[in-house]
């Protein structure tokens, strides 16, 4: 069962930027599809971006143009980089598959303040 553990959460001013990072137990290209979710306090999850095994990427039309998801495969690795950080982008971050989703990882938090 492959697990992800998500890093680089933090605590940032309102238009600062945060890079999140994830690494895969196993084969990122082996995976496929790669996104990041998150989940802001009395919401429900939600798909914030994803990418293909070959880089297509989709993305959340509220922060698109802001976050950009990228995989690094020889490393194993998805990250995310935010951009223009707003207050209501303020949740616990995880990654994982795009579909079949078998478990969560912990999650990082970020939180921006205005």
């Amino acid at each position: 069962q492959v697990q992800f553990v998500e890093s680089g959460g933090g605590s940032v001013h309102e238009g600062g930027s945060l890079r999140l990072s994830c690494a895969a137990s196993e084969s990122i290209f082996g995976i496929g599809d790669l996104s990041w979710y998150r989940r802001a306090p009395g919401k429900e999850r939600e798909l914030v971006a994803s990418i293909s095994r070959t880089g297509i990427t989709n993305y959340l039309v509220s922060v698109e143009g802001r976050f950009t998801i990228y995989r690094d495969n020889a490393k194993n690795m998805v990250h995310l980089q935010m951009n223009s950080l707003k207050p209501e982008d303020t949740a616990l971050y995880y990654c994982n598959r795009l579909s079949s989703i078998r478990s969560w990882g912990q999650g990082t938090q970020v939180t921006v303040s205005s």
